[in-house]
């Protein structure tokens, strides 16, 4: 069967992508009742020359489905360490964090994909999108990385970006889309897998008041109806106050507002 053409023709010829590819491991959830996400005395320590840095100092949290959770703190307080932590992009210095039950420190780092890919979402203040592909590309990228057959990797796309309004934008490159739009061809992205959580790392920093706010409802609207938790890192107080939870990060220790 031939490619369909709105997908790339190799994965492999994609290159930055936030998603990592899959292995064949079975990695599903340890218990039908297990946290979303979850931390256990983590620590995260930085080496600057002869000092070290010690960025969190024994987070504890958990995040269970549908949650909507505001993680607070002044810049360079950690709030981005700690959320790379939570999403398995980074690793701690001590402590453990689990995903869907699964403790990631006990996995490799293919392995560690393969978690992401199949449970989590990430939105970035910037939106890294792949400047070569159109605005469906972009976002059935984590299912042709998870190995989706290419026909339902399109109709996935397609339908997650009507749902964020970008149905007429199917084939513009993120060069020909606002910043809103843009945004909201990531937003699409980290969605199309159905993930159980999103990570929203200050999802709207780069947006005027009025884009932001409408990203902020869109993303709230998109976690009642998937029910899908989200983390949200941010020092948008206003934006903070119309979540469930929120935390405040201060002097690596977090504790809530």
């Amino acid at each position: 069967m031939n490619k369909p053409a709105d997908l790339p023709t190799n994965v492999s010829e994609v290159h930055g992508s936030t998603f990592s590819g899959a292995s064949n491991g079975d990695l599903t959830a340890d218990s039908a009742v297990a946290a979303t996400i979850e931390c256990r005395d983590l620590y995260k320590t930085f080496s600057e020359g002869s000092l070290l840095v010690e960025v969190l100092k024994g987070i504890n949290i958990s995040i269970h489905a549908g949650e909507q959770v505001a993680i607070m703190g002044s810049s360079g307080s950690g709030k981005s360490t700690l959320l790379h932590l939570l999403g398995g992009l980074d690793s701690s210095t001590s402590g453990e964090v689990y995903i869907q039950g699964k403790k990631m420190s006990a996995l490799g780092e293919t392995d560690r994909g393969q978690l992401r890919n199949q449970y989590l979402g990430f939105v970035y203040q910037f939106h890294h999108l792949l400047p070569e592909f159109t605005a469906v590309e972009n976002v059935g990228m984590p299912l042709l990385i998870r190995g989706e057959a290419p026909k339902l990797v399109i109709e996935k796309a397609k339908e997650i970006l009507n749902k964020v309004g970008l149905g007429s934008r199917f084939q513009h490159k993120p060069a020909e889309l606002s910043g809103g739009e843009r945004q909201r061809t990531a937003i699409a992205r980290a969605l199309v897998t159905d993930p159980v959580c999103v990570l929203a790392d200050e999802p709207t920093g780069n947006l005027d008041n009025k884009t932001a706010h409408v990203i902020y409802e869109l993303m709230l609207s998109l976690n009642k109806g998937q029910g899908t938790s989200i983390i949200m890192v941010t020092h948008d107080s206003e934006l903070a106050s119309h979540m469930e939870r929120i935390h405040v990060l201060e002097n690596g220790v977090l504790h809530p507002a």
